[in-house]
């Protein structure tokens, strides 16, 4: 039987990866605990790989309360003392902090929007963004879109929300398909 074509960046990356690959990127993500779930695991990627954050992400489950950004965004100090000391996740202390300020602003954010779902989806104009990329090289790192979202979503006080950090969220969580279109996924997502 023969392994099916997936992405460049998806070919020969480990079991965990390639998971990843068939059964959650592109896929859309409509259920805000999951949305910031994602933005979390994006900013803490900033600057490391996605493998690096895709081995720890159990513990960062375990570590922010199953991504309850309700329980996040009362961490206090001494919460960010425990995280600092959690070896199951990047210690770092400007992510940390970004963490509990981005679940702060996600409530307000789902105050105003109904939902955090329904805020980030007007930078797609509702519907998922189908490209047609062939090669991995064509993917942008970032976009208009992307642009746009990182600064509204500084603006409402988010961290760690770069263009490049915004862009790979949309990929993630299924605001764009950039699936390569010779992948298997290109049409199923």
């Amino acid at each position: 039987m023969t392994e099916p074509l997936r992405c460049t960046w998806a070919r020969g990356s480990g079991e965990l990866m390639l998971r990843y690959h068939d059964e959650e990127w592109g896929v859309p993500v409509r259920e805000d605990r999951r949305l910031f779930e994602m933005l979390v695991l994006e900013g803490a990627q900033a600057g490391l790989s996605w493998t690096t954050i895709l081995n720890k992400r159990e513990n960062y489950r375990r570590a922010f309360d199953g991504f309850d950004f309700e329980k996040v965004a009362r961490y206090d100090d001494g919460d960010v003392a425990r995280l600092l000391g959690d070896a199951g996740i990047v210690r770092n202390r400007a992510k940390i902090e970004a963490t509990i300020w981005n679940a702060r602003a996600l409530i307000a954010v789902r105050d105003e929007f109904g939902s955090f779902d329904d805020y980030i989806r007007r930078f797609v104009v509702g519907a998922s963004k189908r490209n047609d990329f062939r090669e991995l090289r064509d993917l942008p790192a970032s976009t208009v879109e992307s642009d746009v979202m990182s600064k509204d979503l500084k603006k409402r006080g988010f961290r760690f929300v770069g263009s490049t950090i915004c862009y790979a969220f949309m990929q993630g969580v299924g605001m764009v398909n950039d699936h390569e279109v010779g992948c298997f996924r290109y049409e199923q997502v």
